[in-house]
């Protein structure tokens, strides 16, 4: 049987764990070759073997642009083309106004911003005609976080490279859409906090979440496949919220 996916090429960067990782497995599961990346060798190897004979592992730092044209020119060499870039790879860490140092902003614009950034433009000579790309933004474009400024800053500009990415590329009818998550139990979600912590930083985020519960990688990564596919051939420069309602109502 036919799998909606069948003999693209895609690349998910930050797919050690989380997000990223589900979307690779359900970007496989429906017929794609996935190139992951991330920056640890361990994890990263881990994560190809959960995904299967379908993926390859590269080791990148996308805030490192020489990692990142290594990336392409593997790809290049295997593969030839890609169809689908997931710029996944990102994250944060909480700091409030008067506490923020010029390392932490560099660290996340860094990688946030300036790696998606050149991820996709990086991307562009082997990104066929009519190819999709999907950014990671977060519900944070658009709403306000105590602590946690530089990410939402950081996501809101990614949010708008789709946009604006949308008109730069329609020559080529490239489609590019952002893909806005609520809060997702995720490793990287349960990091922001001391281990005590944890589980009352899920609960408070539960009861933000019209749903009343966290969503899970693998709901994203299914959003992710949908966006990649001929299913969403009319959707272009958009952000898709899947927030459980949180930035809705």
């Amino acid at each position: 049987m036919s799998k909606p996916l069948n003999g693209k090429i895609a690349l998910v960067t930050g797919a050690s764990s989380g997000i990223g990782l589900a979307a690779a497995q359900e970007l496989a599961a429906q017929g794609a070759r996935v190139f992951i990346t991330g920056r640890r060798e361990a994890e990263l190897a881990a994560a190809a073997q959960a995904i299967g004979p379908a993926a390859t592992a590269i080791r990148a730092d996308v805030s490192v642009l020489s990692d990142l044209d290594e990336v392409y020119a593997q790809i290049a060499r295997t593969a030839g083309k890609l169809d689908i870039v997931f710029a996944n790879a990102g994250g944060g860490d909480m700091m409030p106004l008067g506490a923020i140092t010029e390392e932490h902003f560099d660290r996340i614009f860094g990688t946030n911003v300036r790696g998606v950034l050149f991820t996709v433009q990086k991307a562009l000579p082997l990104l066929t005609d009519g190819a999709s790309v999907i950014l990671a933004s977060s519900v944070t474009s658009v709403t306000g976080t105590a602590n946690f400024s530089v990410y939402s800053a950081s996501k809101a500009a990614v949010r708008n490279f789709a946009r604006s990415w949308a008109l730069d590329l329609k020559e080529r009818r490239i489609r590019v859409n952002a893909v806005s998550p609520g809060p997702i139990r995720t490793p990287g979600l349960g990091e922001l906090v001391p281990n005590e912590a944890r589980q009352r930083l899920f609960d408070a985020l539960s009861s933000q979440v019209p749903l009343g519960r966290l969503g899970e990688p693998e709901e994203i990564g299914k959003v992710v496949a949908f966006l990649a596919s001929d299913s969403a051939a009319y959707i272009n420069g958009t952000e898709l919220f899947v927030d459980g309602g949180m930035a809705q109502v």
